[in-house]
């Protein structure tokens, strides 16, 4: 009697037990595989790495009207560095010669070269009076007690000298408002020259190869008339900044007083011309 064949196993089903590399979950009702397929990594291509390619990040367009500001700024800004800060208020020893309604622009004293004869001879003397008292000494000649007291009289009447220049170049200044160019000078004689800024026809400024390296110069004011109190003015420093101020000054005040003028000062003359 032969055997009877075996029915053939029945096929098997996606994510039996049978198939160890696979396995099915249901979700809802549809089988998914839980397993990743794998993928071409896009970094490595024949085995070597390559940097990854992304889409550049796209900028947002730029206006021209705000490099146009940007650039206009600069410009205004460089332009108002040429001229340095102007001073709020005058000293005591100029208060006395401007009048309420003038405005003050800037006080200027003299380079320290206008002081370079007076040191000089301080120095000299000094030096020569060591010498010349330490030759007496050893000379030993009849009155020497005598000699040396008048060298250091000597020595003493220069050093007075000096100190007299010194105090003169401290209250020697150079003035400007918007009406004049003024120069003060003087300790016990007090000089005061004007001259308006209305009645200047030319002006400039020299400076030697001394003056540019110091940076000093020399003034000169022409006006219409032949006796001119004020003309020339020796050993002013930073002429260039001096000179750009007074043209300023004389050419667009209306720039200088917008610079001077506070915000909220300029905007309630705005609100007092409105309701004019």
């Amino acid at each position: 009697m032969t055997n009877p064949t075996p029915p053939a196993p029945p096929p098997e089903q996606p994510g039996s037990a049978g198939d160890p590399d696979q396995t099915a979950t249901l979700e809802h009702g549809v089988a998914t595989d839980t397993q990743e397929q794998p993928r071409a990594d896009p970094r490595y291509v024949g085995g070597a790495a390559v940097p990854s390619q992304r889409a550049p990040e796209q900028l947002p367009p730029i206006d021209p009207e705000e490099l146009a500001g940007l650039y206009d700024v600069e410009e205004r800004a460089g332009a108002v560095r040429r001229v340095s800060p102007l001073q709020d208020d005058p000293s005591r020893i100029i208060a006395r010669y401007l009048f309420p309604t003038e405005r003050f622009r800037g006080e200027w004293r003299r380079h320290l070269i206008h002081l370079l004869a007076p040191i000089v001879a301080a120095v000299v003397s000094s030096i020569g009076l060591g010498l010349l008292a330490g030759f007496v000494e050893a000379a030993s000649p009849p009155g020497v007690v005598a000699i040396v007291s008048l060298l250091v009289l000597a020595w003493l009447a220069v050093l007075g000298w000096v100190a007299w220049r010194v105090a003169d170049w401290h209250f020697d200044r150079f003035i400007l408002t918007n009406k004049r160019v003024m120069k003060v000078s003087g300790i016990i004689s007090r000089d005061v020259a004007m001259m308006p800024l209305l009645r200047v026809t030319d002006m400039k400024y020299e400076q030697t190869p001394l003056g540019r390296i110091l940076n000093y110069g020399t003034f000169v004011i022409e006006s219409a008339g032949q006796d001119q109190a004020l003309r020339e003015v020796p050993h002013l420093p930073n002429p260039n900044e001096l000179y750009l101020r007074v043209v300023e000054e004389m050419y667009e005040p209306e720039a200088v007083e917008a610079r001077m003028t506070p915000d909220g000062e300029e905007e309630e003359d705005d609100k007092k011309r409105g309701d004019a």
